[in-house]
């Protein structure tokens, strides 16, 4: 283990998200909202912050071991997420717990909140919100892994750690520093093409941009209470699904298909086509249940609703134009139950991720066909390709470990005063970063106690870092030489 490197790293990672706080402070000067000298005093903490860890280290330049990097990967969003807490406890005089949960929540873009009054607030802080959860979307680390080879400094095993799906070893070009800088420009293509759709359907210049750094984000948050429904508008939110799925679908295959000049990867990729058909499934499902329920009997309403909010709540998005938690019969169970899938590996959605889904359903199937044939050999293919026996136990070990952690932080939750289903959607909402969820928590986290609130912060950052990167610092074989 390298203290040094380690915090060298933090040390940078600290001052590069100081000026990102430049950004919301010139959004302050430009609309005159009062948060200038707040966004200039968090500027100067946190930059001053890592300074103190940088200055210290700053010659040294040896290489990254592999525990080094999951250990820089949970310091990273466990401090940066308290340093991004700053504006909100200058501004708004929040608590810290609060100020931690919000800004935890934006920065896993899991869009849960325990903010009310938005469309009061001054344009700097929503726009600072919206900021948060677009650097968390592709994660800031991959972006960091671009600038290190710069100073020296090796990141695969920072990518490794960070990386979400179960295919971490995959890279776009033949260089690490070059795949994230690809990503990157990637994301950043596609949330401006996102803005400029939002802004010629009618959003005005600001929410344009706004509501593109989290729709692309697949964060959710919004700089309205009413979310996207406070535009009531079907073109708007027919952008917002199309987005919402480009959040969530394998950023290498937008590469893939970008280089071709054809949308033919996307269909011959075997989880794009999977998610996309769950997704479908998924719509026809609610639209026929909503048809059929009284009160809801209007196909081109409940078509336009179940479409948006399938698409969300699947992407763990979590924007919202209806409530869905009010919906009849086991409608809002369902879709709670779907943001377990989430989207593809390799995106910025949350969840247990697609391909994993599909690797414990052949591996599920697998078994069945051993007990009628035990002397016969099956394997596990995807895209007519034989999976290592390395992925699926690492599968089968995230998928364990995934529902162990869920379960006592469930327990937890409703130690801490939420009933059971409140609980229950509460830790899977924060774990498959999606944002709305049933009982107590369904408009917010306003009301949850601050142990509630602390436990839920570490189910969202469980959720991002899939798990494996925090509980791996929790074994003794880890500290061991």
């Amino acid at each position: 283990m390298h203290l040094s490197i380690i915090s060298q790293i933090i040390g940078f990672f600290s001052m590069g998200f100081s000026a990102t706080i430049l950004i919301p402070l010139l959004i302050s000067v430009i609309y005159q909202d009062g948060e200038t000298g707040n966004f200039l005093l968090c500027f100067a903490v946190t930059l001053g912050a890592g300074l103190v860890f940088w200055l210290p280290t700053r010659s040294r330049k040896p290489e990254l071991a592999t525990r080094d990097g999951f250990i820089i990967v949970a310091l990273f969003w466990s401090f940066i997420s308290l340093l991004a807490s700053l504006p909100f406890i200058f501004s708004q005089e929040m608590s810290l717990t609060d100020a931690l949960f919000e800004s935890v929540s934006a920065f896993t873009t899991t869009g849960a909140t325990v903010m009310s009054g938005l469309d009061e607030l001054p344009r700097s802080l929503l726009f600072y919100r919206q900021q948060l959860q677009w650097f968390g979307g592709m994660g800031m680390i991959v972006l960091a892994v671009a600038i290190l080879p710069m100073i020296g400094i090796g990141g695969m095993q920072l990518y490794r750690a960070e990386a979400p799906g179960p295919l971490k070893e995959e890279k776009l070009t033949p260089r690490l520093e070059q795949t994230a800088r690809t990503l990157w420009l990637l994301y950043f293509g596609i949330t401006v093409v996102n803005a400029f759709a939002y802004w010629l359907a009618g959003m005005s210049g600001f929410d344009a941009i706004a509501h593109a750094l989290s729709t692309v984000s697949t964060g959710g948050f919004s700089t309205h209470d009413a979310s996207l429904g406070y535009f009531n508008s079907s073109l708007v939110e027919g952008i917002a699904v199309v987005f919402m799925l480009m959040g969530a679908i394998n950023f290498s295959i937008h590469y893939v298909a970008f280089r071709s000049h054809s949308p033919a990867p996307y269909w011959r990729n075997t989880e794009v086509r999977v998610f996309l058909l769950i997704v479908l499934a998924a719509i026809v499902l609610v639209t026929l249940m909503l048809y059929f329920s009284e009160g809801y009997e209007q196909l081109p309403p409940d078509l336009r609703n179940a479409t948006f909010e399938v698409v969300s709540v699947i992407t763990s998005t979590g924007f919202g134009t209806v409530d869905f938690s009010a919906w009849p019969d086991f409608l809002p169970v369902f879709l709670i139950f779907i943001s377990f899938i989430g989207g593809c590996g390799g995106s910025t959605a949350g969840g247990l991720k697609v391909m994993r889904v599909i690797l414990l359903v052949q591996m599920g199937y697998r078994e069945i066909r051993r007990l009628i044939h035990p002397r016969a050999l099956f394997s596990v293919r995807i895209d007519n390709t034989v999976v290592s026996s390395r992925t699926i136990e690492a599968v089968w070990g995230f998928f364990a470990m995934y529902i162990v952690s869920f379960g006592i932080l469930m327990l937890l939750m409703i130690h801490n005063g939420l009933d059971q289903v409140s609980a229950f959607s509460a830790i899977a909402t924060c774990m498959n970063n999606l944002g709305p969820g049933l009982g107590e928590v369904a408009s917010g986290f306003s009301s949850v106690s601050d142990g509630g609130k602390l436990v839920a912060v570490v189910a969202m950052l469980l959720g991002r870092l899939e798990v494996f990167t925090i509980l791996v610092l929790l074994t003794p074989e880890f500290w061991r030489k």
